[in-house]
């Protein structure tokens, strides 16, 4: 089985991974949408692919269309995280509608997990609502964060709350820079204590559309007090698990 192919169907994007004896020779992203199956396949044109293996939230969709098989998001990335990073024992993945803690044993087998998919509060969809409040695109606000002297602290954990909150510090003068990091240090409290919960032990592994915010990925790593790695594409980590599954040929909720 030469090439095989893994898709992350997430609530915010979609992700294909192509392997090729192995090796990853393509990388597709896009946003998901209202038809989530057919942004996958659209991804999946150009490639033959002899076994595809589905996660993330539409996995069950795509196994009712075109996927193979299926497996958990705590699969997948465990999987994609121990491929890039062998020495890993703890991922901390945070996308747009959930954020995950995986923790893995001495051998790199799973061990435990904790996941926030009921709350926006420390997930990307808390972040653009934040940044959208003090007028920042998502790309600029994590830079801007990290360009404050001092935070100003943000006491709400629900998102709606938080929001008011910030246009009152916004009224009172309080500076737009430290009130971002005060919102990115609100969010990094709720990721630490999540993966303590779990048992956080080197290597660390960050990944999710959330990675890509270089202020959470500084903060986490001075609170956890570990080197934090990020892969290149910290939003491929997903299917790229399914992929590696798709290469073992197994599937089936594992």
């Amino acid at each position: 089985m030469s090439t095989v192919a893994g898709v992350d169907l997430g609530s915010r994007t979609t992700k294909l991974v192509v392997l090729e004896q192995g090796r990853v020779i393509a990388f597709k992203i896009t946003d998901t949408g209202p038809d989530m199956t057919a942004r996958a396949l659209g991804l999946l044109e150009g490639f033959e692919p002899a076994r595809i293996v589905a996660t993330g939230y539409g996995r069950n969709l795509a196994a009712a269309e075109f996927a193979d098989d299926v497996i958990t998001e705590i699969t997948a990335y465990a999987l994609g995280a121990l491929h890039l990073f062998p020495e890993c024992r703890t991922v901390i993945d945070v996308g747009g509608q959930d954020s995950k803690a995986i923790a893995l044993d001495d051998h790199g087998g799973f061990r435990d997990f904790e996941m926030n998919d009921r709350c926006a509060a420390g997930t990307g969809r808390f972040l653009e609502i934040m940044a959208r409040a003090l007028g920042f695109s998502i790309e600029s606000f994590g830079p801007a964060a990290c360009q404050a002297t001092r935070p100003v602290a943000i006491t709400s954990t629900c998102t709606v709350f938080a929001e008011s909150e910030v246009i009152s510090l916004i009224a009172r003068g309080e500076q737009v820079a430290g009130i971002a990091l005060g919102i990115h240090q609100a969010i990094v409290d709720r990721l630490v204590a999540m993966a303590r919960r779990v048992g956080v032990r080197p290597q660390a592994v960050f990944a999710g559309g959330v990675a890509l915010n270089p202020c959470i990925g500084r903060l986490l790593g001075e609170r956890l007090g570990l080197e934090i790695h990020i892969p290149e594409n910290p939003q491929m980590l997903g299917a790229l698990g399914a992929a590696l599954r798709a290469a073992e040929g197994r599937g089936t909720q594992c």
